[in-house]
């Protein structure tokens, strides 16, 4: 008789479970506690606890807290949650698309589930649950009833996608882009390229299928090796070709199948976006769904949580894409802003963090383009701005609440601003 492996017991356990929960201040009843650790806390403190409230067993790596059965002892916990997702992803014969890139990936993970639910039981990464720990948690809501699984992968060091691309073991990949994110960890655009490229090295491995931006020669040379690849975007030689028609107030697109023209027209902001909604077009066909469920489920997003959006308040618009930024993203975001044709446009931006040393030279950099740019009124926001301002005509202050307190006071009408920043910096409180 073959002795049942830590594995197994544990998978044993997780299909008894209601959730699996890393949080004992939000446990319910038939949960299965991990007890994670972090640089300030100890869950092996909290598994009691986690018992107590009704959770069915606790994993945990510290003896001492073992009193009873319902105590899994495991030599690390974080390896376990991520052996079980990855145990548990093996039992399911089902598509897995992993998203990766430095901007947009979760625009574009919720733009295809919203496509594929059309047609699928689908799941997708829930906010924005990308690390070594919300991958795991996220491969484990899979049930049998799913028929297809959006996966978005965030990466902050060289080698991270490839970790979580061997937990998830994707069929699909779609890198959005690679732009200048955490270079505070990264240091150089290279190393941010190399990494976001090994979901594609996965893909080649298991001869899975790769998605990408036609227009991205990076992203084309980077998948060279991938014997199964789909092209999407502006240019006609791609698999599935599409242009923009307009892009103010709202992008509207088109794309082709054949001989015929599909209208798009989404309640997403930003020529930047276009790239996001052809990348759920394609999925979409690929995986068979009707152009009209296609068109129908993108006219219907309605973006959220500060990315994307479009806001009125009298005469005046927001377009509110202040959920994160960093020197890629931003420029995309001003370059968009230009080209409206407002009557005023402003530009409310905040400090872009986590550039390490290249901080003082990013923002210096985007504050030299500004000055390209003739726009009514510039707002920068926070204390690397604050090093660098001087180089540009704006109106400056070291925190939100401050801008916040002046802006109030202004008397803007029929005037276009953008709000762009680090989360950190919290830019959105602006709004009136």
């Amino acid at each position: 008789m073959t002795a049942t492996t830590p594995l197994e017991a544990l998978y044993k356990v997780y299909l008894q479970c209601r959730n699996v929960s890393t949080d004992t201040r939000n446990i319910g009843e038939g949960d299965f506690f991990f007890a994670l650790k972090g640089p300030t806390f100890n869950g092996n403190l909290y598994a009691a606890d986690a018992l107590k409230k009704g959770a069915i067993a606790a994993v945990i790596d510290e003896e001492q807290y073992k009193t009873n059965e319902r105590y899994l002892l495991m030599p690390n916990v974080l390896e376990a949650l991520q052996q079980l997702a990855n145990h548990h992803r093996r039992q399911l014969n089902i598509p897995v698309i992993a998203i990766a890139g430095s901007n947009g990936k979760t625009t574009t993970k919720e733009l295809i589930r919203e496509v594929l639910q059309t047609t699928f039981n689908t799941f997708a990464t829930q906010g924005n649950l990308n690390n070594e720990i919300g991958v795991p948690l996220s491969l484990l809501k899979l049930t049998s009833e799913t028929e297809v699984a959006v996966i978005e992968m965030g990466a902050k060091h060289r080698y991270d996608i490839q970790f979580l691309c061997n937990i998830t073991e994707p069929t699909h990949g779609i890198i959005t882009n690679t732009g200048k994110d955490h270079l505070e960890s990264f240091k150089t655009l290279e190393n941010t390229r190399k990494t976001n490229a090994e979901l594609y090295e996965s893909l080649e491995k298991t001869g899975g299928t790769a998605f990408i931006n036609i227009a991205d020669n990076d992203l084309l040379q980077e998948a060279a090796s991938v014997s199964k690849k789909i092209t999407y975007g502006k240019l006609e030689t791609a698999d599935y070709f599409g242009k923009i028609e307009s892009f103010y107030p709202l992008l509207s697109l088109s794309y082709q199948t054949g001989a015929s023209s599909h209208p798009i027209h989404s309640k997403l902001t930003g020529k930047y976006n276009f790239e996001n909604i052809m990348a759920a077009v394609t999925i979409g066909k690929q995986f068979n769904v009707p152009d009209e469920k296609i068109i129908h489920a993108i006219e219907s997003y309605q973006p959220t949580n500060n990315r994307s959006q479009l806001l009125q308040t009298g005469s005046n618009t927001f377009i509110l894409d202040a959920y994160n930024a960093n020197p890629t993203s931003m420029k995309e975001a001003l370059e968009n802003l230009a080209g409206i044709p407002a009557e005023k446009k402003v530009a409310i931006l905040g400090d872009m963090l986590e550039l390490g040393e290249a901080s003082h030279e990013e923002h210096f950099a985007l504050v030299k383009f500004l000055q390209t740019l003739h726009l009514d009124k510039i707002i920068l926001i926070g204390k690397e701005f604050g090093k660098v301002h001087d180089a540009v005509m704006c109106v400056h202050f070291t925190t939100t609440v401050d801008a916040k307190e002046w802006f109030s006071k202004q008397h803007f009408e029929n005037t276009t601003f953008l709000l762009k920043g680090s989360r950190g910096i919290s830019v959105e409180k602006i709004l009136p």
